[in-house]
Order: structure tokens, then sequence, then C-alpha cells
């Protein structure tokens, strides 16, 4: 009776843990495998006493006049019988199924385990390859002009879309000394935010896009597109998932720019590099800058002058040595008028940056922990870690298997006024060389480029058949005191005219002009149509609007006079 008792526990034991497997599947491995022994244990034990009670049996009911034995041990014997049988059933149905249980728990060799967060829909209306600007400003345009839209940006980047420039700017400035963890800084004009366009809640699980009755923009983490079909209008992901779409949107931006020289001179010299451009890249040379005791910047545009005013500002606490070096004879030597590259270059200085101008690398090596920089020129500067912020070469790794043609001049994606490439295929952001309708072909890479491309490709996307027309404008800052706009093509090789005007107060940001002045300048190119500068400072600032030259040359005379 004990033995019937017992195996009757056992047997509900075993449906105990079948049912809390199919709850909580993760536990089906262990679960199954503590039963497997409970049952091995109980089978061993059951046929050993089957075996023994056999032959007890054999001889009490073959010489039952010696031994003559009470009807419960028929009881028994039945009930062995039954136990053992039950067991040999259970054993058999329970080993294959946990084996395929833990098999299922075991990662395959080359396929990452996908957790159900990150599952992909198989199918998208609206694809946006990239995470950055364009891509956001893009979803939203889309969402705008067809509210039951669903659109899937994916990116290879952990974060969700982020504004790039205070990367660069506002977030080295702020008096939060948890910056880096809650990268939220203020605006020009003290309001506070993140660098984030929208929280996570704005966004939809990527699972469940495909359901959303009213649509919706998901993003997909931490996911490359390696591969892109046109004709069959799908992508490949960098785990071989495949993403069928309706119309597609290429936005993958850049990667930074590094010196050869830098390049070859081993793993070693590349381990004190930085090449900026991500939020990982913020945290980590803000960390690294808190624990050496010098640091070069190689560059003199827009990022490496705005890096150079926010590492020299922090020097004059911490005593770091900030060094900032270029080809050029003055800081923004490329874009700016030879007298004002000369007074930004004074004021970069006055930042507490050591500047060191016709600077051309020769070589780089590391010696005893130190970075030895060799200028062509002879001259050697020492350092402990290098930021090169040489530029940016657009990313058009897509292009090959897209079949997609990639400008030889200006580099990007070849693409129509319309920013097409394809009939379903559009380009926006630092990717795409467009046809300007004003200036003619161009590839921009500036944040409001970004923005207005972006828009405008997703308008495109839903019908619209317009052209780029509006011109983006780009600005930059030279610590918190200096900051300075521009729009159209700017380069230092154009005449200019310079225009002087006294700040009021409706200039922006009124802080840096209440008590200056501010400068026009204005470069021109003969017969084209072309915007300047706008500059606000302690002293000077620039702006540009688009003119041709006969005409807006006499206005500037007559204004000078």
């Amino acid at each position: 009776m004990l033995m019937l008792i017992s195996n009757t526990f056992f047997f509900y034991l075993f449906l105990t843990f079948f049912l809390i497997t199919a709850v909580y599947p993760a536990c089906s491995c262990l679960f199954h495998i503590v039963w497997v022994l409970v049952v091995i244990k109980v089978n061993v034990i059951h046929m050993i006493n089957f075996i023994s009670f056999s032959i007890y049996s054999f001889q009490v009911y073959l010489c039952n006049n010696e031994h003559p034995r009470p009807c419960t041990d028929y009881a028994a014997l039945l009930s062995l019988l039954f136990a053992f049988s039950r067991s040999l059933f259970l054993l058999s149905f329970t080993l294959p199924f946990s084996r395929a249980c833990c098999r299922s728990l075991m990662p395959t060799p080359g396929v990452d385990i996908v957790p159900a967060s990150l599952k992909v829909p198989s199918h998208t209306p609206y694809l946006l390859i990239g995470g950055g600007t364009a891509s956001f400003a893009a979803a939203r345009s889309i969402r705008a002009r067809d509210p039951g839209a669903k659109v899937l940006i994916v990116t290879d980047e952990p974060d969700l879309p982020y504004m790039r420039p205070p990367l660069s700017k506002e977030l080295w400035f702020s008096d939060d000394p948890t910056v880096t963890e809650t990268l939220r800084f203020k605006q020009w004009n003290g309001k506070e935010r993140s660098i984030y366009f929208q929280p996570a809640s704005f966004y939809i699980p990527p699972e469940e896009l495909e359901s959303a009755e009213n649509g919706g923009v998901a993003v997909l983490t931490g996911r490359k597109v390696v591969h892109m079909d046109v004709r069959g209008n799908k992508v490949k992901l960098d785990n071989d998932t495949e993403i069928s779409y309706d119309k597609c949107l290429i936005a993958t931006g850049g990667m930074p720019r590094n010196l050869q020289v830098i390049e070859r001179a081993g793993e070693e010299v590349m381990e004190k590099t930085t090449l900026f451009r991500k939020i990982e890249d913020f945290k980590s040379l803000d960390k690294v800058s808190r624990n050496i005791n010098s640091i070069t910047i190689i560059g003199g545009g827009f990022l490496g002058s705005e890096l150079a005013c926010a590492l020299g500002r922090r020097s004059n606490e911490s005593g770091l040595e900030v060094i900032q070096m270029y080809p050029e004879k003055g800081n923004m030597g490329k874009v700016l008028p030879e007298y004002l590259s000369n007074w930004t270059t004074e004021k970069v200085k006055s930042e507490g940056v050591k500047v060191i101008s016709e600077a051309l690398v020769k070589s780089v090596t590391c010696k005893d922990d130190k970075l030895e920089i060799q200028l062509k020129d002879g001259r050697l500067v020492k350092t402990d870690h290098i930021v090169a912020a040489v530029g940016l070469e657009p990313n058009v790794d897509l292009a090959k298997s897209a079949g997609l043609e990639v400008d030889s001049d200006f580099g990007g994606f070849r693409v129509n006024a319309e920013l097409q490439a394809r009939s379903n295929i559009w380009v926006a952001g630092d990717a795409a060389c467009f046809y300007d309708i004003r200036l003619g072909r161009r590839r921009v890479e500036h944040h409001d480029h970004a923005v207005v491309s972006g828009r405008l490709a997703g308008e495109n996307m839903t019908g619209a058949n317009k052209p780029y027309w509006h011109q983006s404008m780009f600005w930059s800052d030279l610590g918190p005191d200096v900051g300075y706009e521009a729009i159209g093509i700017v380069d230092s090789s154009l005449p200019t005219v310079g225009v002087f005007a006294k700040a009021t107060a409706k200039d922006t940001p009124k802080a840096a002009t209440e008590k200056s002045g501010r400068r026009i300048n204005h470069t021109w190119r003969p017969q084209r149509l072309l915007p300047l500068w706008w500059w606000w400072a302690s002293s000077c600032g620039t702006c540009s609007t688009v003119c041709p030259l006969q005409e807006r040359y006499a206005q500037c005379k007559n204004s000078v006079s």
C-alpha cells in the first residue's frame, strides 16, 4: 500500500513539473533533469523490488503448501508491475522531451539568440536604415502625412535616435557631475533637455509593429543591415534575418576618418586614439581626459575646434594640457576668411589651448606609454592621448549589394533633387550626395541638413514629390561665449565682404550679444546664389544670405560706406 502511495505521489509530481515548465519554459531544462533523475531512481528501486518479489513470489506460489501467503501479496505484486510499467513509460516520454528542451536553450553556433523584445517583423511598409537625425526626421514626416504608417528604424547603435551636436558642445559645459549618464544639457534659451529626440515610451516594440492597429515607429537597436536586395525589396541583417519593405530610406550617416599614419602605427597607438562620433565616444573621452596629463586634438575644423575649447576650459580646473594642431595657418582656416580665422585662433588660445598651426603629421609612435607625434617640419609633440577630428567618410557599404551609384567627387549615394536613388529608395543626411536646384550637386554634413533632408525624404516617401530647395543652416560654438551660424556654401577662398551691426535685444543668444556688436560676412561666387555667416560673440559675428554677386555687392558697399 505504501508503494502505491509513493508511485501516485511521483506521478502527480511529474504533472506539476510539466505544468510549471509549460508556463516558464526557461525552467524546463532544470526541472526535466531533476525529474529524469527521480524517475531513474524510482525505476532502479522498482526493478530491484520487482526482481526480488518475483523470485520470492515464485517460491511462495509454487510451494504454497510450505509457505502459505495472504491475498495481499497478490495486490502488492500487481502494484509493483503497474508502477514499473508506468515508470518506464514516464522515463521514455521524459528523456526525449528533456533533451529537446535543453537543446532549445543552448545557443546554436554562429546564430545569436534574439530576446523577445528584439524580435524583428518580417515586413514593414517603411524601412529606415540608420538611427540618426535624418531617420528620425523622416519617421516624423511619414507619420505626419500618413498617421497610420508603420515605420521600422534599424540602427547598429545601442541607443535610440539622438542628436549629435551636444556631444561636442553643451554636454562638456554642464555642471551636472552625472552628465555622462543623464545626457541632459541646457539649450541657449536656458531650458534643459535630453539629447534623445524622444523617450522610449514614444516608440513601440519591434515585435508589435506588424499588429499595431494605429501604426507607429519602432526602433531595432544593435542590428546592422549588411545586404540589400533592391529587386526583391528586402534587406538582410547581420544575424541573417530578412526584412521586406515597401519603401526604404538609407540614412547611414558616416564614419569618422582617421590619419593613415595613425592606422599604420599599430594597436598600441590606436588604443590611445579617439575617433569622436557617438555617445560612447563622448563617455570614453570624458573619462580619459580626467585620467591623463596631456591630450592632442588633430584637426582645425568644426569638431576639432569645439572639442579643443571644451577640453581647454576643463584644463583650467584640472591642469590638463590641451594641444590642437592642424595644417592650416589658423583655426577654421578652410571656411573662415583670414581675419576671422586669426580672431578665432586667439579665442581658442584664450581657452587654455596650445595651438600648433601648419602642422603636418609625419608619424606617430608610442614610447614609454607616451605618444610621440613627429611633424614633417621636424617638430615633435609628446602627448598621452590623441583625438583625430579630420573629417567624415560617408557610409556607403550598401552601395555594392544594392547596385546604387556612389558620387566620385563628393562621396555618398548619388540621388536626384527629390533625394531618390531608385523608385522606392531614398537617401538622406550625411550619406546623400544630392542635387540642390540652387547650388548644384552637394553633400552636406550638418545637423540641420539631416533634419531638412530627412523630413523631405519622408514626405517624398509618402508621395509628395518635392525637390530639395530649402537651404539648411549649420552652426558651431567655441565654448559657451562664441557661436556662429551659416547657410549655403562657405569657403575661405571666396571673396568676402564684412558688414558690422550693433547687437539688439532681439539677437540670440541674448547673453552673448547684450554687451557686444556683431558682424555680417558675405562670401560669393560670381553669378551663383550663395549665403554667408552670422556670428555672435564678445566682439563679432557672421551671417549668410542668398544673393547674386552684383546686387549684393552694391548693397554691402553702401552699408559699409
